[in-house]
């Protein structure tokens, strides 16, 4: 398996710095990457570590085990506020949100997560929780349904296309495979039209994702619950991979700054340097922003 390897790091803690002695949640820790700097170099009185992803979770807390000012906790972030509580945490100086797909996820093709390694059409970052799997997506849902999320979610502007194909092979056989999914998205899109960039199945397989794991939904509530948890002067910082998720983003902090409770110390978001994107090709899309309560 393949380490996760976190982005903006340096970014991060600058902007942490500040807080040391305080409590600092990493609300989707993942594999332990931003944590285990924020322990290192920040070094809160207490952070916790918390994923919806009961496995992932497990490897986080091996790579933090020679910490003990961790708490772990399993849970979306979207009821953060509730799990807290339930700790009894009342407030905290600071809340990290990385809302990229792990290096995990990506590497364990059982997973269902990525176009490159053929397994089941999983996709769900909960699967202890979480019934709702891509299979069911793919196989279930009403052609009309399906395009709407591939188009709104993937920005997909081929998307009529390739339901229509998805359709035709699933009246033949239930699509079982990532690897028959991207097939047919590969057929389905004409070869002159793929992006130079990107896989041309990789803002489908986007789109399912982010149905399948209420991606959208989650992280709008995870924002309204993480402002009333951050004390006077607490931060939270988000990191955001694509559009869609980059505007919800700034559209609450600035909403939340007009409302006069909070200031946005990035009026423009901080991207990685080259020379990160250079070597770890997963941060090129990063954006980090952040959000001070007054």
């Amino acid at each position: 398996m393949v380490s996760h390897r976190p982005v903006l790091v340096e970014d991060i803690i600058l902007n942490l710095l500040g807080y040391q002695g305080g409590i600092i949640v990493d609300a989707t820790c993942g594999e332990g990457g931003h944590s285990e700097y924020i322990l290192e170099r920040v070094k809160p009185s207490l952070l916790v570590a918390m994923d919806q992803d009961i496995e992932i979770l497990q490897i986080a807390r091996e790579r933090l085990k020679g910490y003990d000012n961790v708490k772990f906790v399993y849970g979306n972030f979207a009821r953060v506020d509730e799990f807290l509580h339930k700790e009894g945490i009342k407030e905290v100086s600071a809340i990290l949100m990385d809302l990229g797909v792990s290096s995990y996820h990506l590497e364990e093709a059982e997973r269902g997560f990525s176009l490159y390694k053929d397994g089941p059409l999983d996709m769900r970052l909960d699967r202890a929780g979480n019934i709702l799997t891509a299979y069911r997506v793919v196989n279930e849902y009403p052609p009309k349904k399906l395009e709407c999320i591939i188009r709104e979610y993937g920005e997909e502007k081929w998307a009529k296309a390739i339901v229509r194909a998805i359709v035709e092979r699933r009246k033949e056989r239930p699509i079982r495979t990532t690897g028959e999914l991207r097939e047919i998205i590969e057929k389905a899109v004409p070869k002159r039209f793929w992006p130079k960039k990107i896989h041309p199945a990789t803002k489908t397989f986007q789109a399912i994702r982010i149905e399948v794991n209420r991606e959208l939904e989650s992280l709008k509530e995870a924002l309204e619950r993480s402002v009333k948890l951050l004390r006077s002067g607490g931060r939270l910082l988000v990191i955001s991979f694509h559009s869609l998720e980059d505007r919800i983003v700034k559209n609450f902090f600035k909403k939340f700054e007009k409302s006069g409770v909070g200031s946005v110390l990035t009026k423009k978001p901080i991207v990685p340097s080259e020379r990160e994107v250079q070597e770890n090709r997963r941060a090129r899309s990063a954006k980090l922003r952040i959000l001070e309560k007054l």
